[in-house]
Formats: structure tokens, C-alpha cells, sequence
């Protein structure tokens, strides 16, 4: 497409959302044929309209394989704007995802709440994500109230969803994974390891938990 067809397109399809559709494109992909459950942000709130909310929301592809695959909407650049044609990377150049034991989407509603939460930092702060770093926690489960042994994240590449090239630019979809205390102390125990033991844990986890890399609530054993 070129940039003239993007604005006359933009022009006369004011709904147009290219970003958006790329991503449903890349799970569509995964998924064919599935109308995920989508949690849609309060309007009110969002950063545009001066609240502190930075995603639009996010979809919840139900696997079969037994958990919910979660994907955000926001991180990347997802209406028509002339400025975005052609970019090197779509906004902040990924998605987050994340595959949680969840029977549906009540259920799997806090882990939107954390991408909510780093969508926030990364706003805020201007520093993203990218693959192999982790998220220490301050040593309360990732999932608020729950209990779980899970305090921290790992940022990998999806181990399903592949990244694409839009129109935008580079789109990637960076899967958090849950990890335990123990685990998290390990990862930072050493900074110049850091990125060699994400790598390691998530082998171990993989064969451990399977390939998808999973984030279960109720793991309790520590891989280190």
C-alpha cells in the first residue's frame, strides 16, 4: 500500500483501524475462526482524554490447549495516522501477550491488569519492553490477592504468534511469563547473567510446563 492509498483510505474510512487489524490478522492466523472475548478500556479514562490508562483493551483467545491467550491493544500504533505510514516499528513496536490458566475471562482479568500497568510504565517513562529482560516484582504475586508463588515476569518472544510488518512498521508480540521469587532472585542476582539465565529459565520451564510457556497461578516449584 502506498502512502497515498493509506490517506485516501484514511479519508474515506474514518473507522479505519490498520494497527488493529494487523493484530488480529497475526492471531487470526493461530486462531482462524475464533471471535475472541474483548476487554475494552473505559473511554473515559484513557491517556488521550487525560486519564492513566494506555491500552485499548485486550482480546482473549481461548487455546485449546487448555488456557486463555491474552493479547494487548495499544502498545503498537493502531488507527490511521498519516505520520505512522512507514515506520521503522508500530508505536512502541510490539504487543504484550500472555497465556494464563484461566477458564474464561473474568478469570483471566488480572493479567490485563498487568499489561495495563506496564503499558503505563512504558508510557510514562519511555522505556519499553523487549525480548529477554525481566520484571522484578516487589515479592507480592502478580496477580494481586491471589496468593500465588508468582512474582515477577519474563519478557520472551510469543512462542506461537509471530511478528509481522505493517504499514506502521515492525510489529513483535512479547509474551510475559510468570516466575517465582526464587526465580526472580536468581535472574538478578548477577547482572551481567541476567539475560543468559531468562534464556535458561525459560528452557527449563519449557520442559517443564510445555512449550507454550504457560503462566499458571498455582506453580508453586521453583526452577532454580
Amino acid at each position: 500500500m502506498t502512502r497515498d492509498e493509506y490517506v485516501q483510505r484514511a479519508q474515506a474510512q474514518d473507522d479505519w483501524a490498520p494497527g488493529w487489524e494487523a493484530i488480529d490478522a497475526a492471531f487470526g492466523a493461530v486462531y482462524p475462526g475464533v471471535e475472541p472475548p474483548h476487554l475494552a478500556t473505559n473511554m473515559a479514562v484513557r491517556a488521550i482524554f487525560g486519564g492513566n490508562e494506555y491500552l485499548d483493551g485486550a482480546s482473549l483467545f481461548p487455546s485449546p490447549k487448555g488456557y486463555q491467550h491474552v493479547v494487548s491493544y495499544g502498545m503498537s500504533s493502531l488507527y490511521a495516522e498519516a505520520e505512522d505510514y512507514g515506520g521503522d516499528r508500530s508505536g512502541w513496536g510490539y504487543e504484550m501477550t500472555m497465556k494464563v490458566v484461566a477458564p474464561g475471562k473474568p478469570e483471566a482479568g488480572w493479567a490485563v491488569s498487568v499489561m495495563s500497568n506496564l503499558a503505563r510504565y512504558t508510557y510514562t517513562s519511555g522505556r519499553w519492553f523487549e525480548p529477554y529482560q525481566a520484571v522484578a516484582g516487589n515479592g507480592t504475586p502478580i496477580s494481586i490477592g491471589s496468593g500465588s508463588a508468582l512474582t515477577s515476569l519474563l519478557v520472551v518472544p510469543d512462542t506461537e504468534v509471530a511478528g509481522v510488518d505493517t504499514v506502521h512498521g515492525r510489529l513483535d508480540f512479547l509474551q510475559l511469563v510468570g516466575v517465582t521469587q526464587p526465580e526472580s532472585d536468581w535472574i538478578f542476582a548477577d547482572p551481567s547473567l541476567t539475560v543468559g539465565r531468562i534464556r535458561e529459565l525459560a528452557a527449563r520451564l519449557a520442559d517443564a510446563t510445555g512449550p507454550e510457556l504457560v503462566t499458571d497461578l498455582e506453580r508453586t516449584l521453583s526452577l532454580v
